[in-house]
């Protein structure tokens, strides 16, 4: 996720349509020039032609940048119900339990910490870190989907404990409602993962920034011809800016800059954890100087 708006992130953002700046460019020249030709000049376009398709492209763009927004700030808010509910599920097993029940516990926690990182590293399609292998290997996991599994295994777990420690239904049944919680919150993030934005909505913007690139030229009659190929550039390149930035954030899981820091996420899960049962935290803190967190 950005976090510092300085060069490095104009230059990320830049790059990111480095070939659209390109492409738009020697449409624009090609444009102007060909309007300039003597056989184009008595071509003229109204400009409320331009003027009708920009605002057709503002109103698409509107509505896709609010969509790819509503993606990206619904897949923080279950991110942040991981982080709420991870917390609430060992203090609700560290309350219930009885006091010589701290290996269960340890067995709990660390079971929950690699469920979150397991989560962020399957989300992003990343092969897993060493420490959810180690764990995947102690304990002879082969799963398709091994945070469904890791969670699975939190719910056998806690109906284990609950025969052994005689547990209270009504505090059996709390803290299945946190892990069901977090099992929603789970499929919210799978569901944007696998949802695909329909491509032909971006093919149909891209077509009308073509479009007006095309028309704008004859509608520019009185001005020179740098001037003309200078706002034939300007204009679609805003157009793609915007639609470049609704693409980034319809994407939330892609281990880009833009993403939800699910790492730091893990992080902070883990340490809080482990501090609620007095264990030290092997997550180490480090100082950020980039632009973003990961």
């Amino acid at each position: 996720m950005l976090i510092r708006n300085n060069g490095q992130a104009l230059l990320f953002f830049l790059n990111s349509i480095k070939w659209d700046i390109l492409f738009i460019t020697i449409y624009a020249i090609v444009a102007s020039l060909w309007d300039h030709r003597s056989l184009s000049m008595s071509l003229v376009i109204p400009l409320p032609v331009a003027a009708i398709i920009a605002t057709i492209l503002s109103l698409l763009l509107a509505f896709r940048t609010g969509q790819s927004y509503e993606r990206w700030w619904e897949a923080r808010k279950a991110w942040g119900e991981i982080v709420n509910d991870s917390r609430t599920f060992i203090r609700q097993l560290k309350q219930f339990l009885p006091e010589n029940s701290k290996e269960d516990l340890l067995m709990f926690a660390e079971t929950q910490i690699v469920w979150c990182f397991a989560l962020s590293e399957s989300l992003r399609r990343q092969s897993f870190s060493v420490k959810v292998e180690e764990y995947l290997k102690q304990n002879n996991i082969q799963a398709h989907n091994v945070p469904c599994y890791l969670l699975n295994m939190q719910a056998d777990h806690l109906a284990k404990c609950s025969s052994i420690y005689n547990l209270n239904v009504n505090k059996q049944v709390q803290i299945d409602t946190t892990l069901a919680s977090l099992n929603a919150a789970m499929g919210k993030c799978e569901r944007i993962k696998n949802t695909v934005f329909p491509k032909s909505y971006s093919l149909f913007i891209h077509f009308l920034i073509y479009v007006f690139a095309t028309i704008l030229p004859f509608g520019l009659a009185d001005v020179t011809i740098l001037l003309e190929i200078f706002i034939t550039i300007l204009l679609p390149f805003l157009f793609i800016a915007i639609e470049k930035t609704a693409i980034i954030m319809q994407d939330p899981f892609e281990n880009i800059p833009t993403d939800i820091p699910m790492t730091a996420l893990c992080n902070t899960i883990e340490s809080n954890v482990l501090e609620m049962l007095n264990q030290p935290s092997t997550s180490k803190k480090t100082i950020n100087n980039s632009y973003y967190i990961n």
